[in-house]
This record gives C-alpha cells, sequence and structure tokens, in this order.
C-alpha cells in the first residue's frame, strides 16, 4: 500500500518542484536584471526554460551522489592499507604529510 501511495504522489512532488523553480527564477530575474542592467522582464514559460537550461549546465539533474568520490577513495586506501604493518603505515602517512608541506626557499637550499 505504501509504494502505491509514493507512485501517485511523486508525480505531484515533480511538478510543485518545476513550479515553484520556474516561479523562483521569473521573480528573481523580474526583480533583479531589469533594474541593474535594463533587461527586460520574462514570462514563467521562459522563467522555467532558463531554469531548465541552468539544471542541465550546473545542476548535473541529480544523477551524481556528491562527495561519494572521496568516500571510495578511503574506503580503498584503508583496504590497502588492511595487510601492511604499523612501520609501513606510518612511513606512508609521514610521506604523505611531507608531500602536502609548501616548500620554502631555505628548505630548497643545501647549502644553508
Amino acid at each position: 500500500m505504501r509504494r502505491k501511495w509514493i507512485f501517485l504522489a511523486a508525480p505531484l512532488w515533480i511538478a510543485v518542484f518545476i513550479w515553484i523553480g520556474g516561479e523562483v527564477v521569473m521573480h528573481l530575474w523580474n526583480w533583479n536584471l531589469p533594474a541593474l542592467f535594463g533587461w527586460r522582464q520574462i514570462t514563467f514559460w521562459q522563467a522555467l526554460g532558463l531554469f531548465a537550461l541552468c539544471r542541465i549546465l550546473f545542476g548535473d539533474l541529480g544523477m551524481r551522489v556528491r562527495g561519494s568520490h572521496r568516500s571510495n577513495s578511503r574506503w580503498r586506501m584503508g583496504e590497502r592499507c588492511q595487510p601492511m604493518t604499523p612501520e609501513e603505515r606510518e612511513r606512508i602517512r609521514q610521506r604523505l604529510q611531507d608531500r602536502s608541506r609548501p616548500t620554502t626557499p631555505l628548505d630548497s637550499n643545501p647549502s644553508a
């Protein structure tokens, strides 16, 4: 029963999200850009097209989970470090810390 309710409510929520997005874009455009740059006001349908264009160009349409790359790389690193000895782990940790430190001109001059 619960699944049936979700399938019935999902199209309604999608339509509400699209309508609110179009209204927000239209009102922000009509409030700011004519006063700042002298551009014309836009209609709801033009705002909806602009909203869709911005979602396509900048929003990735929710196809990608944000931050998943970082969590996967940490998991892989933990998996690789599992069979190492504590000394090997410490040596790798030290190399990573040394690599992340900025070098100053005094550090690179061995004669000083």
